[in-house]
């Protein structure tokens, strides 16, 4: 994955950095180290925390405020490191050689507290603007529940995904048609309740929780698609599933996806913004009336011979009747009847002849 032309100016800038202070560093001691040697220890320090960096590419660009926030991050780390006072170390060190080449000590000492100093702010700010650079908003909701980034409008907002829901296959093009926005977050106990049932010696059970890990891997795979798996540790404690799911999305102030009508019910009624594939493909469902005509291709022949069958844009199927005469064409048909099944809508429809 190709990393972000700020990121790559950041390391640029780092180790030219790094080159500096190594060149600085043997001119304060060229009896101890040669220029050559500092520039290569420094080359080296600098490829160390550049390939650190680079092994956390899990992160995005997110801009200069985001990297503010990790620099100072950094910083700070580096500050609470001083306090270990490791330089004192390396002052004895170099006052032992100082003293054999009859060289004042303590301006030596100070040279080497500000090198290490420098090197160890250097790196720490490094890492940390890095890694804020390569993060999104959501990221920091993760580590810090309290923060919170103001998201424009809703439909930036991340989604929590329950287990239904991804178990609904649906939901794949739903995520790739644009619909949902935002990133699809899942939440570690989902992903195990997932397992459970496909680990589940019950048939039935067994293949949804398998069709659920499928839609996982199809929804990874695909690099429209936005998807983390959440440890949600801070809301292990919940009683039930459904509890810690609304606590997720609470904390993250997202939005969350089921296909369970009380758990969406629920969620409503506390105030969270709920989503429903089941809702969402209700609503796209074209509307027929008994007694309505619509314009209808048919398409096969039907149960009885005098049978022709049709869809509607979303699959439902139309029984016409008195129609075969009229297979492959498309004609006005009026709906007579509408009947829901376990599978569906059924629809019966009668010919509209022309008077």
């Amino acid at each position: 994955m190709n990393a972000p032309k700020s990121v790559i100016v950041t390391r640029v800038t780092y180790l030219l950095l790094c080159e500096l202070l190594g060149v600085a560093v043997s001119l304060n001691f060229p009896y101890l180290i040669p220029v050559w040697l500092g520039l290569l220890v420094a080359l080296i320090i600098g490829c160390f925390f550049i390939l650190i960096e680079t092994t956390l590419n899990g992160f995005t660009l997110r801009g200069f405020s985001t990297a503010t926030f990790g620099l100072a991050v950094g910083l700070l780390c580096a500050w609470l490191l001083t306090r270990v006072e490791v330089d004192r170390l390396l002052v004895g060190i170099i006052a032992d050689t100082s003293r054999s080449h009859d060289i004042d000590v303590e301006s030596q000492a100070a040279a080497v507290r500000l090198s290490f100093n420098v090197a160890l702010y250097a790196s720490m700010g490094f890492l940390g603007a890095t890694l804020a650079l390569r993060s999104n908003r959501d990221d920091f909701a993760f580590i810090i529940p309290f923060v919170r980034f103001r998201q424009e409008g809703s439909q930036g907002r991340p989604v929590v995904l329950a287990a239904d829901a991804v178990i609904d296959s649906r939901v794949i093009n739903v995520a790739k048609a644009g619909f949902l926005g935002g990133r699809l977050i899942i939440p570690r106990f989902v992903l195990q309740e997932i397992q459970e049932l496909a680990d589940s010696a019950n048939l039935g059970q067994k293949q949804r929780g398998q069709r659920g890990l499928d839609v996982l891997k199809q929804m990874q795979a695909d690099p429209s698609t936005d998807v983390v798996i959440h440890e949600s540790n801070q809301v292990a404690s919940a009683d039930t599933i459904s509890t810690r799911l609304m606590e997720v999305t609470k904390l993250l102030d997202a939005r969350l996806l089921t296909n369970d009508e009380n758990l969406a019910k629920v969620a409503r009624l506390q105030g969270f913004a709920t989503l429903s594939l089941h809702e969402l493909m209700d609503a796209l469902r074209p509307s027929v009336a008994v007694g309505e005509t619509i314009r209808l291709a048919l398409v096969r022949p039907g149960k009885d011979d005098h049978q022709a069958l049709g869809y509607l844009n979303d699959g439902t199927m139309i029984v016409v009747n008195h129609a075969a005469a009229y297979m492959n064409t498309t004609q006005n048909v009026r709906v007579i009847s509408i009947f829901q099944t376990t599978n569906g809508l059924m629809i019966f429809a009668d010919m509209e002849l022309p008077k």
